[in-house]
């Protein structure tokens, strides 16, 4: 709504681009609403989701993220005008289950959900408290999908693998899932998980030199949008999640944080053997976010009156987020 220049361009879609798929933050249900009318005027959007699973503490202590759901009243004012603002494009929302394991919220989540009209909820099974640590506690997912009977439930959380996907659906009853960290470095992931929905076997992971060609077309696509300098210092993280768990990656991954152009980049790349397969017991090495466990940080009394008190939180900068 300010029309920031980076905001507006991370809201880009390619042309041939379907679904657009748009993920919202917001803590103002009235700037949240003016958002969502803003978007499908325009013709931007075929669906809309929600994000009140960020669990960093310049979010949370702000009152933001996944502190949300902890007020359900400002929650479903949030929920309400996107879905109102909406009209035909569906909203779903994603939250976790809870800050800690003494103040779980994702069943009231699920509720508002339901109430206020979203199309579908996803579960990440952590509580901002655990971060990325530990292991997804999938028994919240079922618990979630036996209260929210008329919308589908998608779980997400430790989906490293596609036949994960199968385990998690069959254990939790759940409708789908929500991929995030798993396809980090790993995009092959979703042709992995069409063939296993289909009954097939997925087909072997690539070689380093098959990561080489998707890395490189990764990289120059982005390139294309960013221009190529400012590319170059996003890819870094990308081209450590390509090469992690292979031969000798930790001296590669020096190499390619110190890439600046495209050529670079390709010239590091393909000095490393295009024959080494994939090392088995990468795929489940954990990727992206991993810090260990905190004490949630929220404003002061931001608990006081939580189940009554619909007063957004003061307006806060809108930070670049991913999924939570």
């Amino acid at each position: 709504m300010e029309g920031r220049a980076k905001t507006l361009m991370l809201a880009e879609f390619g042309k041939d681009e379907s679904p657009r798929s748009l993920q919202l933050y917001g803590v103002d249900p009235y700037y949240v609403g003016e958002a969502v009318k803003w978007l499908v005027d325009e013709g931007h959007v075929d669906h809309i989701d929600m994000n009140f699973g960020c669990p960093v503490p310049k979010v949370t202590r702000k009152g933001g993220g996944s502190a949300i759901p902890a007020k359900p009243r400002l929650l479903a004012n949030i929920v309400r005008a996107a879905v109102q603002n909406a009209g035909e494009i569906p909203v779903t929302i994603k939250f976790r289950m809870g800050l800690d394991d003494g103040l779980l919220t994702y069943r009231d989540a699920g509720r508002v959900a339901e109430d206020e009209g979203c199309k579908a909820v996803a579960l990440h099974a952590r509580t901002a408290a655990q971060l990325y640590d530990g292991e997804a506690r999938w028994d919240a997912i079922a618990d979630l999908k036996r209260k929210v009977r008329t919308i589908p439930v998608l779980g997400n959380g430790d989906i490293w693998e596609a036949h994960d996907a199968l385990r998690m659906m069959r254990e939790t009853g759940c409708d789908g899932v929500v991929i995030g960290r798993g396809c980090l470095g790993r995009p092959w992931l979703f042709r992995d998980l069409a063939d296993v929905f289909e009954g097939r076997e997925p087909m072997n992971p690539p070689s380093f030199g098959e990561i080489a060609d998707i890395a490189l077309e990764h990289a120059a696509l982005l390139s294309e949008w960013a221009g190529e300098a400012p590319a170059m210092r996003m890819f870094r993280r990308h081209s450590s999640w390509y090469t992690k768990g292979f031969r000798g990656s930790a001296k590669l991954r020096s190499r390619l944080m110190r890439v600046t152009t495209l050529s670079e980049l390709r010239e590091v790349l393909r000095a490393a053997d295009p024959d080494e397969p994939f090392p088995p017991d990468a795929m489940r090495v954990p990727r992206g976010k991993t810090a260990g466990r905190q004490k949630v940080s929220l404003p002061e009394g931001f608990l006081e009156n939580r189940l009554t008190d619909d007063t957004p939180p003061v307006h806060i900068e809108t930070p670049a987020l991913s999924g939570g």
